[in-house]
């Protein structure tokens, strides 16, 4: 099912893109849809991630852990 999407686009352009839709045997509405159909949905890149790494996503977003910090840590377990 198509519906209508308005754009607002430097004139410009939109005559570069008519020039190049035309050159392409397309309409710059197939152009965008095509364009459209290449951008990711995050849902998707969500499900492709392996289990075991899908449950450590976020674990450390509120800790402030930087390379030193590893260091340290490394030193302390090794040494």
């Amino acid at each position: 099912m198509n519906t209508k999407l308005t754009l607002c686009i430097n004139k410009d352009l939109i005559k570069k893109a008519k020039i190049y839709a035309a050159k392409k045997g397309k309409s710059v509405s197939a152009l965008v849809a095509d364009y459209f159909s290449l951008l990711p949905v995050e849902s998707e890149k969500e499900e492709k991630l392996p289990p075991k790494l899908a449950s450590l996503k976020g674990i450390l977003k509120d800790k402030k852990v930087n390379e030193e910090d590893y260091k340290k840590y490394l030193e302390k377990k090794y040494l």
